[in-house]
């Protein structure tokens, strides 16, 4: 699909103009948490999946289903239970009236899926999401089903209460491109959150961008080119955080047990790309491989036990190498 623009430097404009006006139109729902929504549509538009963390009630389901209706895409939940099944998620085959099998979709066929506490559900569900996240499709009695496109997972994690859980194994992780920690509110953006949310008043949102023109800027963001000292940047800035290797930083090496993967490397590039043209920039430059630097690196990298000890966090070691 063609966005109708005459050049590339024109589309990365259209890009930088139609990511101002979702900001808008989300804004109208979602209060404050500005940086979240920015790093949520970073990642849709470099085509990579996020990891929501953050405790109950700070509207990451309502932030989620806003982003779905302003791009006027297919939205659906998930909650995720220690009795989920992968065929719950992913669909079956049934028998119908005419004695045929017939595949049964489930709700992972959306374009925006929210898988709300993930880690409540075991490792056998997990791994079917995984697939989808990594394939774009799901394998149902050996016959493979492609999922509709642009498919985006969304997944949110209670940091607090962790008993009955099962924490996402490191594969799972380093499927997710960005890793965004949810705060609390300020007093005066909580003020407006209320006053908004307590009122029989409605919101209207308006449909920004369609699915085939998300799947347009996509590929635009592959196209924009990259300084070699700014992919030379990105890269070393990954092969930092593994200990024991000849780039590594004695704080690496004091605290860190396992370091970040090739797929970092690869979304640090992809996400700075993305980062710098919806501001609208032709070319990202090295800031822009630091703004979205924690969102990357914080869920490959694995501490040990002395900064477990310390307090020492995975974004401090970060700061560090920034």
């Amino acid at each position: 699909m063609s966005l109708n623009f005459k050049n590339d430097k024109e589309a990365v404009d259209g890009l930088s103009a139609a990511y101002k006006r979702l900001k808008s139109e989300i804004g109208k729902v979602i209060i404050g948490q500005e940086e979240v929504v920015q790093t949520v549509l970073i990642s849709l538009f470099s085509n990579g999946h996020s990891l929501l963390v953050g405790v109950p009630g700070l509207a990451k389901t309502l932030l989620v289903s806003t982003i779905s209706q302003v791009l006027d895409l297919d939205f659906k939940r998930i909650q995720f239970t220690p009795d989920l099944m992968p065929s719950d998620i992913m669909g079956s085959e049934i028998l119908d009236e005419s004695r045929t099998f017939k595949f049964n979709e489930g709700p992972l066929f959306a374009n925006i899926v929210l898988a709300d506490e993930i880690n409540r559900t075991p490792p056998k569900t997990q791994a079917a999401l995984l697939e989808a996240m990594q394939e774009r499709s799901v394998t149902v009695s050996g016959v493979k089903h492609l999922l509709p496109q642009p498919f985006f997972v969304l997944a949110t994690q209670n940091p607090i209460e962790q008993e009955g859980t099962y924490p996402l194994p490191e594969a799972q992780l380093d499927r997710f491109m960005f890793n965004i920690p949810l705060d609390y509110p300020s007093y005066e953006e909580e003020l407006a959150v209320v006053k908004a949310t307590t009122t029989t008043s409605k919101v209207t949102l308006d449909n920004i961008l369609t699915g085939e023109e998300i799947l347009a800027y996509q590929q635009l963001i592959r196209k924009i080119p990259i300084a070699d000292n700014v992919l030379e940047y990105a890269v070393s800035l990954a092969t930092k955080t593994r200990p024991n290797t000849a780039r590594a930083t004695a704080e690496v090496n004091n605290y860190i047990a396992w370091g970040a993967g090739p797929r970092a490397s690869q979304y640090l590039v992809l996400g700075a790309k993305t980062y710098a043209a919806v501001h609208g920039k032709y070319s990202p430059d090295i800031d822009d491989v630091k703004a979205i630097a924690k969102y990357v690196l914080r869920h490959r990298i694995v501490k040990n036990y002395k900064a477990e000890a310390e307090g020492y966090t995975e974004d401090k070691v970060i700061e560090g190498l920034l």
